[in-house]
Formats: C-alpha cells, structure tokens, sequence
C-alpha cells in the first residue's frame, strides 16, 4: 500500500514545482499538532534521506519519512476546489477522527 494522488493533486504539485524551477518531487509527513493531534506537512523536496520511502503517482515523485509512513499509507491526496476555497484534501484512511475546521486529525478511535 502507498501514497497516491489524484491527477489534479499531481497537476498543481507539477505547476508549483515548474515554478520553483527544481526539487525531486513532494514530501508529505505528519506533525504533533492541532487540536486533533496530529496535522499534515507538505513540502517540496530536493533530496532523499535515509529512511525515506519514495512512490510514484500520477507522474510526481512523493516522498514520505519513515515517522510518517504508518500514519499516511493508503492515502490518497486530491486538490479540489469548494466555492471560492481551494487545496489539497487528505483522504486518509488510518484517520478516526478530524476537527472542525479540518486542519487536524487523530488516528485513536
């Protein structure tokens, strides 16, 4: 099981990193935070380090720590657009619950 994106995640990530102008890809990982527990990082990436698990999706390379890897597998990351709002939305399915405001999650039951 891996990370995937949806084709209009990997377009946008594509657009922002051809802006950039470099960068091997995208890093996703989890961070203590919120008032859910745990919130998500995301961040381009230049270099691999060890430990680091690396997929292909939709033509992006995503990058994942090792930390990070029980909390993020099976996901799937979309970038979709709500009224005048728009954004990446974790589809994650090792998260129980989320706050409100959708910024946080926590994956205890």
């Amino acid at each position: 099981m891996s990370v995937t994106l949806t084709e209009r995640a990997a377009a946008r990530m594509q657009r922002s990193l051809a802006g950039r102008g470099k960068g091997l890809g995208i890093r996703l990982g989890v961070k203590t935070s919120g008032c859910s527990g745990m919130s998500y990082v995301m961040e381009f990436v230049d270099e691999v380090d060890d430990g680091d698990a690396c997929f292909e999706s939709q033509g992006m390379t995503v990058v994942i720590d090792a930390r990070s890897m029980p909390y993020l597998m099976g996901t799937t990351l979309d970038f979709v657009r709500e009224g005048l709002n728009e954004g990446f939305k974790f589809e994650n399915p090792n998260a129980k619950s989320a706050c409100g405001c959708g910024e946080s999650f926590s994956v205890s039951a």
